[in-house]
């Protein structure tokens, strides 16, 4: 089993003759056997490879191909534009050929629809692991989709979907896989949608989809927490990531890019899910509400989103609490970034929030991901905590630090102006509020 080195005196182990154990879910190898895979965490998952040595190390090498990069011709300039703007904002203008794309979100969040609409006018393969022909068509027919450039196929074995692409890669921009988690390869051993199966049928696809300049769409399901074994583990194969993200009860839906290499991540598309399928949504005010009732613990932040003002209503109800430890829940911020302007205010403003549970909402079912709502969210804080509404017609655009400075926002100049468009009378930035101590001014 072992070769001595009769220079140095030092041993080392022949692969060739060694039994490997390989993990059946997720690929992980071991000269040993165990219960417990240490990378996964799936219980008896390893299986004995006698021949797995053996056939890795009879590989022949290949000299690497190399070209000089000036040299290469370039078809990033090419998109396919979807002809919904809301969807050509976040991907940076269009689809790019060869260009892989994972679509991400919770299930029945509206992912399979978004496509069907964003697709009609670019000669697209469908293949669907989870629905038949008839279904896909039913929902066409619903959304009054046309489908005179889509094809369809419910084939779910990788090898043959590369296959059956060879003969139609003339007509076909662009294949969707939905989802994902549906293919497998005949090559690796493990269940369907296990990090081995996935880590192989992607790359299966991208290097497809790169040799043959035609576009892959993966769409994902991802539970709230964001499962390991997931698309999070395809991520970083990827071109670009989008989430699709929007509470089901909610009707309104959010398109974000968290990865791009072909275009910037931080716009946003905003769609109103419906009857009739997802509608685009340009209104700024959208999710206000449209009564002008002045609250305690309402307080109107502005953010951007890319290069677009956009505002948000949060909520904050401060209420003594009956336990030992007060309770703080929180939608729609970050949170621990809310726990901690909690303690910049306790801290500061000399509140005692440890004998009050805090609960806060941002209204519309939807998150907000800047910071320049950390100004609004103190204000609505303290508004709840002293049972004062806010001044009427008043918006909040700012950072709060950790020694309760407020601080200037990414294009705060933009929302200020576009918040006096939109008739906001009282607004209060960093050019007029230098510290939290000086909202106490608004409450008293």
């Amino acid at each position: 089993m072992t070769k001595r080195n009769n220079y140095f005196g030092f041993c080392h182990l022949d692969l060739t003759n060694m039994t490997f154990f390989v993990c059946s879910n997720c690929g992980y190898g071991s000269a040993s056997w165990m219960g417990k895979c240490p990378d996964c965490g799936k219980w008896n998952t390893l299986v004995e490879k006698p021949e797995f040595a053996k056939t890795s190390s009879s590989k022949a090498t290949k000299k690497i191909k190399i070209t000089k990069l000036k040299t290469v011709a370039s078809s990033y300039k090419i998109r396919f534009k979807t002809g919904i703007f809301e969807i050509d904002r976040v991907i940076g203008g269009g689809f790019i050929p060869g260009e892989v794309v994972l679509l991400t979100g919770e299930p029945g969040v509206g992912k399979s629809t978004l496509i069907l609409q964003s697709l009609q006018n670019i000669p697209s393969l469908y293949i669907s692991g989870e629905e038949s022909a008839e279904q896909v068509k039913v929902r066409a027919d619903r959304l009054k989709i046309n489908l005179d450039n889509f094809y369809f196929s419910n084939d779910t074995q990788v090898e043959g979907i590369i296959a059956g692409l060879e003969n139609l890669s003339e007509e076909i921009k662009i294949v969707v896989i939905d989802s994902i988690q549906t293919i497998f390869s005949k090559d690796i051993e493990g269940p369907i949608a296990g990090i081995s199966q996935l880590k192989e049928v992607a790359n299966k696809l991208i290097s497809f989809a790169k040799k043959n300049k035609i576009t892959v769409i993966l769409i994902g399901h991802i539970t709230k927490v964001g499962e390991i074994a997931g698309p999070k583990t395809l991520e970083h194969l990827v071109d670009c990531v989008l989430n699709f993200e929007g509470e089901k009860i909610s009707q309104y839906r959010l398109l974000r890019a968290s990865k791009n290499r072909f275009g910037s991540t931080d716009e946003i598309g905003i769609f109103e899910m419906s009857g009739g399928g997802l509608k685009e949504v340009t209104n700024p005010l959208v999710f206000l509400e449209q009564k002008n009732q002045y609250e305690p613990g309402k307080a109107i932040v502005g953010v951007t989103e890319g290069k677009r003002p956009l505002f948000f209503e949060i909520q904050t109800l401060v209420s003594s609490t009956v336990f030992a430890v007060p309770r703080r829940v929180v939608k729609g911020l970050d949170y621990n970034k809310t726990l901690l302007l909690i303690a910049v205010v306790k801290k500061y403003l000399y509140l005692p929030l440890d004998s009050y549970d805090i609960y806060v909402n941002v209204i519309g079912g939807v998150s907000i991901k800047s910071t320049s709502s950390d100004l609004g969210f103190i204000a609505s804080l303290l508004s709840s905590f002293k049972n004062i509404p806010l001044p009427k017609s008043s918006l909040f655009i700012g950072e709060v630090g950790l020694l309760g400075e407020v601080r200037a926002s990414y294009f705060e100049d933009k929302i200020v102006s576009e918040g006096k468009r939109l008739g906001f009378k009282k607004i209060f930035s960093s050019l007029n509020v230098k510290n939290i101590k000086d909202l106490k001014i608004l409450l008293r």
